[in-house]
């Protein structure tokens, strides 16, 4: 939880977007490097899970907390679009290092010694921890910024990467078998897995879908403006529903062990607080922003947890991010959904994965055989 939460403590978080915009880039030059950010996690994301399957995942979590400190050092050392651009590139490919190998690494840790039923409850804290982090992290933006502007931002940022990049070398990390694979092989074995075995390819998909719909995060400081929320104040309503997440998330343990028809139920009771807080006023609307959030993040944690549980194999990191990139992709028709139809249309959204999270996350029947790669 500790490195979970201090590799969100960046500065450069809160303020990045501003630092494009006061160095003379247009909205078409941001948009254009959100793309190439974009771009390069869904090339760059299962191959990093192969390599931290093949490689080291604790050395992968290293390596990517030093790749972002240097994109940070681009960033700081020469503010202007390319370097902007090459930043992110760096940083995407950051990212991707840790979408699968952080969950492969603590789930193998628990494992090791016999605690992997643990695996949701340290999960759901992470996530919850990242969430709540949001807090300090907006304040020391502030302050740093108020001390020495976007350059002590920056560098403070690149410190922040290079102290979790330390910690991360703290974690244990089990030996595990690679039966010599190449890294191409990892990779093609992991894909293989994840697409062929019947239960885990569905648990796969339900993961892509679920962990997709936490893409309406980005509309929450709208639908606060759109509910009569003062703009001096939607600031703090963001928060107020990002803590509301934080709960959830931080409930996921127990709701890990509810039965298999609850999850349905909850994720179905999340979409209606979702439609209901276009028509509710004010707090109330946020009330249902903010129920939908925490329900739903329980809902992701499971969802997370289930897939750890199903996979049995040396590829754990690349069948995750195969999972990862099905998150980005199915993010598109989240992003499609708002534009179409705003948040009752995102509502629609999570109403037709809830049938998927019935069949996709359901514990395995104990004695029940083994899945088996087909193809």
């Amino acid at each position: 939880m500790g490195w979970a939460a201090l590799s969100e403590l960046v500065p450069y978080y809160p303020l990045y977007a501003l630092l494009f915009l006061d160095t003379g880039l247009s909205t078409a030059q941001i948009s254009a490097l959100f793309a190439v950010w974009s771009v390069t996690g869904f090339v760059t994301e299962i191959p990093a899970g192969a390599l931290a399957d093949r490689w080291s995942r604790r050395g992968v979590l290293v390596l990517a907390g030093v790749l972002q400190a240097v994109g940070f050092v681009v960033w700081t050392a020469a503010p202007a679009l390319p370097a902007f651009a090459i930043g992110f590139v760096i940083w995407g490919a950051s990212s991707a290092l840790v979408s699968g190998a952080s969950e492969a690494l603590i789930h193998d840790a628990l494992a090791d010694v016999g605690a992997e039923q643990a695996f949701a409850r340290v999960y759901g804290r992470m996530t919850a921890a990242e969430l709540l982090v949001q807090i300090p992290t907006a304040f020391a933006a502030s302050a740093l910024f108020a001390l020495g502007g976007y350059a002590l931002v920056g560098w403070a940022s690149v410190a922040v990467c290079l102290a979790a990049a330390l910690l991360a070398l703290r974690f244990p990390e089990a030996p595990r078998e690679t039966d010599g694979e190449s890294l191409l092989g990892t990779l093609r074995a992991g894909v293989r897995e994840a697409v062929h075995t019947p239960r885990l390819r569905l648990t796969v998909l339900a993961v892509a879908l679920v962990g997709a719909l936490d893409a309406v995060e980005e509309y929450f400081p709208v639908l606060a403006a759109d509910g009569g929320v003062p703009v001096a104040v939607v600031p703090f309503a963001v928060l107020a529903v990002a803590l509301a997440g934080a709960l959830g998330a931080a409930l996921g343990g127990r709701a890990e062990r509810l039965p298999d028809g609850a999850l349905p139920v909850l994720l179905g009771v999340a979409a209606g607080c979702l439609a209901l807080a276009v028509v509710l006023p004010g707090i109330a609307a946020l009330a249902a922003v903010a129920v939908f959030y925490g329900l739903y993040l329980a809902v992701l944690v499971v969802a997370e947890t289930r897939l750890q549980a199903r996979i049995d194999s040396a590829h754990r990191a690349t069948i995750t991010s195969v999972a990862g990139l099905g998150v980005e992709l199915a993010s598109l028709l989240v992003f499609a959904a708002w534009a179409l139809g705003g948040a009752p249309a995102v509502a629609v959204l999570v109403l037709a994965v809830v049938p998927v999270v019935r069949s996709g996350l359901r514990v395995t029947v104990p004695g029940a055989p083994a899945d088996r790669p087909r193809g």
